[in-house]
């Protein structure tokens, strides 16, 4: 029988075989697998050049899975993500090609330089676990990841992803750059070859999918789900967000609690589960008002005050007036 116990081995075994390619990214590695064993789909914002494609190959190649990987540009269709049916003349019919989205670790590449159409085309595999192509349905294989980048800094040539398509994202990462002695380390472990094509699968796509269900029998005491509530409330509230955290973003939260719990070895929530994956699952979900992104307020730093003034226990009011 697979346990909780099993979810922590198998969080270390991945977080050994993906720290042998990338140095020094154990929180994002971490919060990765958080997802994996959640469902959920992952944003990375951060520079080129980072590892960002590395993590994903690395994932792939630790739970032996399938990976693919779409670079966005203006010029990419629907049909070149999806997939699309071609005359076959031997067959006398249509035949489909599935696309790149058809793996189960998929690398979406600077997702903002495609098209809002080719964008939307992604909506219906994240969300459903499935494409749609020429009226016909076909199933993903689990489990599915879609890992998308974009860059921060440049804009020239973008498309911003729309609040519909950020609240798809599971979780929204920032690989960040080395310290001096991690890039010093990346600099020795490159110099005969990447370690990327050393990796060995540690675990299958079909244990993951166990794993999975367990982490949906984590138990979260009422109290507890009453603060994933409360909290997510109190971003609709504030007065400097616009637009808060969908319900979406409440099961999402609620999901991730159970995964961090699981990772830990324990088959129940605490508070601070909640609290750590709140930054990573909330901040990108929420639109500030325009006054305060002129300022160069935060969303990350608007969801630690929340966390800050909103009370845990289910037994008392939070300071923001609301009951729980």
């Amino acid at each position: 029988m697979t346990t909780v116990r099993d979810v922590a081995e198998f969080g270390q075994k991945m977080l050994d075989n993906i720290g042998s390619v990338l140095v020094g990214k154990e929180e994002t590695a971490h919060l990765l697998l958080v997802a994996l064993l959640s469902g959920g789909h992952v944003l990375l914002e951060d520079v080129p050049g980072v590892g960002k494609t590395m993590l994903a190959r690395a994932m792939a190649a630790s739970i032996g899975g399938s990976f693919s990987r779409i670079q966005c540009t203006p010029d990419l269709l629907p049909a070149d993500v999806t997939g699309l049916s071609v005359y076959d003349q031997k067959a006398g019919d249509f035949v489909f090609r599935p696309g790149p989205i058809m793996s189960q670790i998929v690398l979406a590449d600077e997702i903002n330089r495609a098209t809002p159409r080719t964008q939307s085309s992604l909506l219906e595999a994240m969300g459903e676990g499935q494409v749609t192509v020429d009226g016909r349905t076909y199933v993903l294989e689990q489990p599915f990841l879609v890992l998308a980048t974009q860059n921060p800094v440049e804009f020239e040539g973008t498309f911003p992803l729309p609040e519909a398509q950020l609240d798809r994202f599971f979780l929204c990462l920032s690989l960040g750059y080395p310290t001096a002695a991690e890039e010093k380390e990346i600099l020795y472990r490159l110099q005969e070859g990447h370690p990327i094509h050393e990796v060995k699968a540690v675990t299958t796509p079909e244990h993951v999918r166990r794993l999975q269900q367990v982490v949906t029998k984590v138990f979260v005491e009422d109290s507890v789900c009453a603060y994933v509530v409360r909290l997510v409330q109190a971003t609709r509230q504030h007065p400097q967000i616009q637009l808060g955290a969908s319900p979406r973003g409440s099961l999402a939260l609620f999901r991730a609690a159970q995964a961090l719990a699981a990772l830990d070895g324990r088959d129940y929530v605490l508070p601070d589960d909640v609290k750590q994956a709140a930054v990573p699952v909330l901040a990108h979900r929420l639109m500030l008002k325009a006054d305060s992104s002129l300022r160069g307020v935060k969303a990350g730093a608007l969801v630690n005050e929340l966390m800050r003034q909103v009370a845990v226990g289910a037994e008392h009011l939070d300071e923001l007036g609301e009951n729980t």
